[in-house]
């Protein structure tokens, strides 16, 4: 059985973009349906760490930080070395301050931390980057209020358990709908526009394959499986993002399903800890200096490797000294705890020789053995002359011996729908699909963080296209 039901606005996917877009146009006076395939709305707000960052917000002027849009987007151009759409970022930076002033206005529980400065990855010149005590769920609890509030008060209808299957077209290409299925039913709905703010593509092993053309370890959503970039495809919609792609450095793989990882469980990196241990790949070779403070340089460098599969290697001797929070191998694992996962757990290995521990691990054993002994070298010589090393605390001697398993992870996608500065969708030849809009991951992290990971510019955007998009759509 099919029904129609008419509205000026259907938004497809209810999470840090989508919701936002769906308040404002309801707000603004349309009638507007918001719909999910998932059964809560949220997206992938419950796994974000909810990082956004603006220049001269409220939230900055309480803590006496000086700051601007003018420098937020001279920061993000730096980070980014130019590979960010910069009508995009400028947007972005001008109306930053506006959406978390939003947020603040609604009593949004920061974390009483922020704004701060976040070494993860390359860093603001200021205290600019700010997230609730909850992380991702501090923005939902606010959203969700807030599109309770607009439910209650304007035309908006939300279904959850409802995924569009299909984008409704004219004869002349123009964007009339979706067809949307409820239960058993296949929902045709009329629709002035079309907003698509699906999340990216980050469960999608397929699809990361063929536009990365890498292998997928994924730490993201379980959900984000690319529904909008299809969905924008199948109307003749061209991407953007190409040859932005950057792994996030290392993550343990996950004792359940191998191609999934968790980043909350992972090595210490050694930006947070002087390194005693080595980085090698599956020939045993070390590929970057372990000491390099630039998680950046390191992520480029994991991107060049086979599989973007690497080991740190180590000894007991290194694993009895790694206690204290910021000195542990594992974050939250003391020594003994990370002795007791080796050999229990896939991915991690434990034996009393390197040869030993090099088969278990699947390292090709005579390169380890030869990449230990050159290390050790350097240790005594106190050079490192293949990487330039320069904390070279103690040779790796003292058996047993460890090998961990890492993988370049995925937390977000860089690929996307290709928009204009309006968010209106761009097809093969550079014109714009009438009646269709994108906002959100769905446009690729390559679109607001170029290739590289830059504070805030995930959700940040996808707040402030998502308010920017929904007003302009209710004004017609």
């Amino acid at each position: 059985m099919s029904t129609e039901t008419s509205y000026d606005v259907v938004v497809v996917g209810a999470g840090t973009a989508g919701i936002p877009c769906a308040i404002h146009a309801a707000q603004g006076g349309a009638r507007v349906l918001l719909v999910d395939k998932e059964s809560k709305v949220g997206g992938t707000l419950f796994i974000t760490g909810g990082h956004m960052a603006a220049g001269g917000t409220k939230r900055q002027a309480e803590k006496g930080i000086v700051d601007s849009p003018e420098a937020h987007l001279a920061d993000v151009r730096e980070i980014s070395a130019g590979t960010a759409r910069d009508d995009l970022i400028t947007i972005v930076a001008d109306h930053a301050p506006q959406t978390l002033d939003w947020l603040h206005e609604r009593d949004f529980p920061w974390a009483p931390e922020t704004p701060r400065i976040v070494y993860g990855h390359e860093p603001y010149s200021v205290a600019r980057t700010a997230y609730g005590k909850d992380e991702g769920l501090s923005i939902l609890e606010v959203l969700r209020a807030e599109l309770d509030r607009t439910v209650a008060e304007h035309d908006l209808t939300v279904w959850t358990q409802a995924p569009v299957i299909e984008l409704r077209q004219d004869a002349e290409g123009r964007v009339i709908g979706v067809s949307v299925l409820r239960g058993s039913d296949e929902v045709e709905i009329d629709a002035g526009a079309v907003v698509l703010a699906t999340g990216g593509y980050g469960a999608d092993a397929e699809l990361f394959l063929e536009l990365e053309g890498a292998p997928l370890v994924s730490a993201a959503a379980k959900t984000s499986t690319g529904d909008g970039i299809h969905l924008g495809m199948s109307v003749g919609a061209r991407l953007q993002g190409e040859g932005t792609y950057l792994p996030t450095f290392g993550g343990l793989p996950d004792p359940q399903a191998p191609n999934r990882a968790n980043w909350n469980d992972r090595q210490r990196l050694t930006s947070e800890r002087p390194p005693r241990e080595i980085y090698v790949d599956v020939h045993g070779r070390r590929w970057v200096a372990e000491d390099e403070e630039s998680i950046d340089q390191k992520e480029r460098a994991l991107a060049t490797i086979t599989d973007q599969t690497f080991w740190t290697v180590f000894d007991d001797a290194a694993l009895s000294l790694s206690t204290g929070t910021l000195n542990e191998m594992v974050v939250g694992k003391d020594p003994d705890a990370v002795r007791a996962m080796v050999n229990n757990r896939p991915g991690l290995h434990s034996a009393p020789t390197l040869a030993e521990v090099a088969r278990l691990a699947g390292i090709d054993p005579d390169g380890l053995e030869a990449t230990v002994a050159a290390y050790n070298d350097a240790v005594v010589n106190g050079v490192d002359p293949e990487f330039g090393r320069t904390y070279l605390p103690a040779p790796i001697a003292e058996g047993p011996f460890y090998a961990i398993r890492n993988h370049a992870i995925t937390l977000v996608t860089f690929q996307g729908l290709d928009i204009d500065a309006d968010f209106a969708v761009r097809d093969e030849a550079g014109e714009t699909i009438p009646g269709l809009y994108a906002i959100g991951e769905v446009i690729g992290a390559g679109a607001t963080c170029g290739n590289s990971f830059c504070g805030g510019m995930l959700v940040t955007p996808a707040l402030t296209f998502g308010r920017l998009l929904g007003t302009r759509l209710a004004a017609g």
